[in-house]
């Protein structure tokens, strides 16, 4: 489970950074490494790493209540003198 959750964190960082840069830059990094295509072009290559960030995306989404409730520091036993 480890293993999905760094391969989704890692997905999803990869598809914020180019969302940056397409916001930015109007530059699309998926696309310039997947064949130099031109802002907007898709071919398969590219279209399957879409995929995969949106399927990333949303398994962290589902995954959201865990990982904020395991963030959040847990009520210390309180212990009179």
């Amino acid at each position: 489970m480890k293993r999905l959750n760094a391969l989704a964190a890692i997905l999803t960082i990869v598809g914020g950074l180019n969302w940056g840069l397409v916001g930015l830059f109007k530059f699309d990094l998926v696309a310039a490494m997947f064949g130099g295509m031109q802002f907007g072009e898709v071919n398969v290559a590219s279209r399957i790493v879409y995929a995969l960030v949106g399927l990333a995306a949303l398994y962290l989404a589902s995954q959201l209540r865990t990982v904020v409730g395991a963030s959040e520091p847990t009520p210390a036993n309180s212990v009179s003198s």
